[in-house]
């Protein structure tokens, strides 16, 4: 199977507002963000892509536009990568939100926690996983299992697909960083996927990018992990 870049939108308009934009329309890169997109070219300089797969959402766009025209490829927007559906919780503003009953179940137990007029967190889990497994078996068959693609995506759905990749339960998600224009790493396998980088926010990334040479004959299978060290 193919290694997938996951990167959370560049810094928006609603980062730090102190409110939950959520799916509202017109939220826009601020101008921190359109400099963490430009600089997106040159930190990926060294990975070759396949495919971009991207949120439908403005900011998400806006974060792969730069990349997207200097490898002359036209993104793919999927709906499932989308941010959550907070409902009716969508623009309030989180000092309000704090004081909810629901807060503590997002914190403490995400799996239990439906947003109202909304979706649950579980639900985008399972959306989102659906999504970037599927698109990583299309890519592997029409570009080879050593594909590299990047899929562009929003914190709470980048933290359920990592949750995933790591065998953790949905409940331990917020212990997990994803901060704007960070980069995360997972290579799926037949057996397993394996975490290569975790919001990173500026090292290499040339090292992600798997070998051409086919593996030794005393190396383990590839989906194996090897113990030691």
């Amino acid at each position: 199977m193919a290694t997938v870049v996951l990167l959370r939108h560049a810094r928006s308009t609603a980062n730090g507002s102190g409110v939950l934009a959520g799916r509202s329309p017109g939220v826009e890169l601020d101008e921190s963000g359109r400099k963490q997109a430009d600089a997106l070219v040159d930190r990926l300089a060294q990975v070759p892509l396949a495919e971009i797969v991207c949120s439908p959402l403005l900011r998400c766009q806006q974060t792969v536009t730069p990349l997207a025209k200097a490898r002359d490829l036209a993104p793919v927007t999927e709906d499932s990568l989308s941010e959550v559906d907070y409902g009716a919780w969508t623009g309030r503003e989180l000092k309000t939100l704090f004081k909810e009953t629901l807060w503590s179940v997002v914190q403490q137990h995400p799996s239990a926690a439906v947003f109202p007029e909304g979706e649950g967190l579980a639900q985008v889990q399972t959306r989102a996983v659906a999504a970037v497994r599927a698109h990583d078996a299309r890519i592997s068959a029409a570009h080879g299992p050593k594909a590299v693609w990047l899929l562009c995506s929003h914190g709470d759905v980048l933290k359920a697909i990592i949750a995933d990749a790591l065998g953790q339960h949905l409940d331990t998600f917020q212990r997990i960083v994803v901060n704007p224009a960070s980069v995360s790493v997972v290579q799926y396998t037949e057996t397993r996927p394996f975490v290569l980088r975790m919001n990173d926010n500026g090292g290499e990334l040339a090292s992600i990018v798997p070998r051409e040479a086919e593996p030794a004959a005393d190396e383990p299978p590839a989906g194996d992990a090897v113990p030691g060290g």
